[in-house]
């Protein structure tokens, strides 16, 4: 039977198996091996340590190469700002110039202005994404009405944080049609 493969069982009947200790030198070629082939490069070999070699590391440097295998962990950053703060007058520039770009000669057309609609607010989405706002979600809604002679009213509801978050809309219209653009900016800590 392996030596490495077999491990001793808890004292007082515990459930488990007892890790194999790292500063035991039969146990460190085991370990390695175990920990590599978890990680995201290809292990081709491990040697065994000799003696002389084992002897060689002090105690503090087999607690840094502990600590090199372990998995990395990062700490919060405990930031409560966005680095660079989402700016309603740009956002509005943008989707006003991507709403006009798209339905300038377009007539209205009831089949397919839901799609055209999905197409707009994806366009606006990943333009407002490029800009760079960071710990920000968005939502970006496109409605498209035909001019019938009719009066709307559009109205949205949200619960957030005054200061952080923050909203835009864009309008364009045209003959057949009227078009509205709505983004939100929702803070993600």
């Amino acid at each position: 039977m392996d030596k490495h493969a077999k491990a001793s069982k808890l004292p007082s009947g515990g459930k488990g198996e007892r890790r194999l200790s790292m500063f035991e030198k039969d146990n460190y070629t085991q370990i390695v091996k175990d920990r590599m082939r978890s990680s995201s490069h290809e292990v081709h070999g491990t040697e065994p340590m000799d003696d002389e070699s084992f002897a060689e590391f002090g105690r503090s440097e087999i607690f840094t190469l502990k600590t090199s295998i372990a998995k990395i962990r990062y700490a919060n950053t405990y930031k409560m700002e966005p680095y660079r703060k989402f700016q309603a007058h740009l956002v509005r520039n943008k989707a006003q110039h991507i709403l006009t770009q798209r339905l300038q000669e377009t007539k209205y057309n009831g089949a397919t202005s839901s799609f055209l609609c999905n197409s707009i607010s994806e366009e606006i989405l990943t333009a407002v994404k490029d800009m760079g706002f960071d710990r920000y979600k968005y939502v970006v809604t496109v409605l498209i009405l035909q001019k019938t002679g009719q009066a709307i009213k559009i109205s949205s509801r949200w619960v957030w944080d005054v200061a952080r978050d923050n909203w835009v809309s864009a309008k364009c219209e045209t003959e057949s049609f009227v078009s509205l653009a709505l983004i939100m900016a929702c803070y993600y800590e």
